[in-house]
């Protein structure tokens, strides 16, 4: 699926980043202004070459883009990139309301198997079932 220009490839990368809760809390505290990246490690529980993992895949991903301020570089969510997330999203949901659509016409169009015609006689139990049951059973004390 291409999402207007997007191939799969990033479609996947985006949604592969989106689906780590510290990648997304990076995206919200990065909406406002940029922070470093030994800004972002303080608010984690985790070193700072994880956090920098997380920033890194987030940058493949296009979601941040990182600035530099002196001697620091600023990482700063990029807005477009979480509207394209939006978008794919978007894509998919008219696509399966499309196909849930036409499955509804399908089944409304089908006149189905008919009136049910009650219980009747089993066609697999053969002639003798139903005959001369209590006559085995009576007399079996179990």
């Amino acid at each position: 699926m291409v999402v207007d220009g997007l191939t799969d490839e990033t479609v996947d990368r985006l949604f592969h980043a989106l689906a780590d809760a510290t990648r997304r809390d990076i995206l919200r505290r990065c909406v406002r202004s940029g922070l470093s990246v030994s800004r972002l490690a303080e608010a984690y529980p985790m070193s700072f070459a994880a956090v920098q993992k997380h920033v890194t895949v987030l940058e493949r991903a296009g979601l941040i883009t990182k600035r530099r301020r002196g001697r620091e570089r600023l990482v700063h969510t990029d807005p477009g990139a979480v509207d394209r997330a939006r978008q794919a999203l978007d894509e998919l949901e008219t696509a399966w309301r499309a196909r849930v659509d036409r499955m509804s016409g399908l089944l409304a169009d089908d006149p189905g198997p008919g009136p049910d015609p009650g219980p009747g006689p089993d066609p697999g139990a053969g002639p003798e079932a139903g005959s001369g049951d209590k006559e085995t059973t009576e007399g079996q004390d179990r």
